[in-house]
């Protein structure tokens, strides 16, 4: 449809609070407002609500993570101070016993996660939508679907672009819910950015975060040139196979460290996996001051480098290193192809070099996958920009919940959970202001 057909297809209609977004931000914030009796109005591009949160429990929904408050908001970083009153509010207990409400009850895996019994995201959101169509107190909410956002005009009403035209609608109050810069095909495109700036209001350039690396390739592990990813042999064997049992080193330039055990995936041409994405952010800022980062990898943490040293020393006689490894250490498979991958073919023949290769192997990064790869992204509006309730300073009367805003967080519940309290804090931001405005 041409520009001209969107203008003269104008529908003109207000409304008491309009939500842009229907995902778990969205969706949070139009529940509290529905239940205090406001009159709301959630707009959203996609056919139907909520698709990024039913991908995100398609191998299991973790809604959040059973570890106590302080360490719970130690997992957001420098927004650490923001968010925790945010999380005090509404944490992994409001959050289970919100799921209870709704019918579903939950369990705390053997890491700590909190998950679904029965696993899965479509049950909660199916209660969900209708406690929202048909509550026992308070308004329905009313859906638009296939409404996508397209700014504001100059009087600050909100634009959509509809299969029926161009729509304008203004809002007493609006939640704007949109979502980050990854998966664009479910929603999450970072469209906004522009008419946020275009208005005022400031924005940090979203990036990946949560995301995989490219590697440099065997001949630019030292030099730092340009990402060549995997060999072919290795790529063509190994991309899709886990590295288990293994843990990871990583200290930036900034002196900020980190360590853990874990497992990721080899792909075609990096890295990836949770154990990746839990140092993600580190990575990532450093490639973006010095060009690559380069992090340590253990194959073998359940044991010392002693005891490697010992066992990759002993005699081997007629065996092939393959087999003698294989025979001492139980060094096989994707870690003894990494070895053979980055490794000069001296070093596999030092044991010393061999030995300090196995407890800490140089894996050189040098550019993270693209942003609609991310499971999350970083950037947004960022906390400086809106007040303690989450309205922009620049455009009284509009909020911001979600992935939108500058923060981040590993996976492991926590990115739902903030989505979940950002909402919440939005809708009592946009209560006060009907009442400040009703006064």
């Amino acid at each position: 449809m041409s520009e001209s057909n969107l203008k003269s297809a104008a529908v003109n209609e207000s409304v008491e609070v309009a939500i842009i977004g229907g995902g778990p931000a969205g969706l949070m914030a139009a529940e509290v407002l529905s239940a205090a009796g406001v009159a709301v109005h959630l707009f959203d591009a996609m056919p139907s609500v909520g698709r990024k949160f039913l991908l995100a429990g398609k191998g299991g929904l973790n809604l959040t993570h059973s570890e106590g408050p302080e360490a719970f908001a130690s997992r957001f970083g420098e927004r650490r101070a923001t968010l925790a009153p945010l999380l005090a509010e509404f944490g992994p207990d409001p959050l289970r016993a919100w799921a209870t409400s709704l019918g579903i009850d939950t369990f705390v895996g053997s890491s700590g996660r909190v998950f679904p019994t029965d696993m899965k995201a479509a049950p909660l959101l199916r209660a969900w939508l209708h406690r929202l169509r048909h509550p026992v107190t308070g308004m329905p909410v009313q859906f638009h679907m296939r409404h996508r956002w397209a700014g504001l005009d100059n009087t600050g009403a909100l634009l959509f672009d509809t299969p029926q035209g161009r729509k304008t609608v203004s809002a007493h109050a609006t939640v704007l819910a949109l979502g980050g810069g990854s998966w664009a095909r479910l929603g999450s495109d970072g469209a906004w950015v522009p008419w946020l700036v275009a208005a005022g209001v400031p924005v940090v350039p979203l990036q990946p975060a949560n995301c995989g690396f490219d590697v440099a390739g065997r001949d630019t592990q030292e030099q730092g040139d340009a990402p060549q990813g995997w060999s072919e042999h290795f790529s063509s064997r190994f991309a899709g196979q886990p590295f288990k049992s293994v843990a990871i080193r990583f200290t930036d330039s900034q002196g900020r460290s980190f360590e853990r055990k874990g497992e990721f995936v080899a792909t075609a041409t990096g890295v990836e996996g949770s154990l990746i994405y839990a140092a993600a952010a580190l990575l990532r800022d450093q490639i973006s001051a010095t060009g690559h980062a380069t992090f340590e990898l253990d194959l073998l943490p359940d044991r010392s480098p002693e005891k490697v040293l010992a066992e990759v020393r002993h005699p081997r006689g007629s065996r092939s290193l393959s087999s003698h490894l294989k025979s001492r250490l139980n060094l096989d498979g994707i870690k003894m192809a990494l070895l053979h991958e980055l490794l000069p073919k001296d070093a596999m023949g030092r044991p010393e070099a061999l030995a300090a290769a196995i407890k800490a192997l140089p894996v050189r990064v040098v550019a993270p996958r693209p942003i609609d790869e991310a499971i999350s992204s970083a950037g947004g509006v960022p906390f400086e920009a809106m007040d303690e309730a989450l309205m922009l300073k620049a455009l009284p009367g509009v909020f911001c919940a979600g992935e939108m805003l500058d923060w981040e967080a590993p996976t492991g519940g926590y990115l739902l959970t903030a989505s979940f309290a950002t909402g919440r804090r939005a809708a009592a931001g946009v209560l006060a202001w009907l009442r400040r405005g009703a006064a």
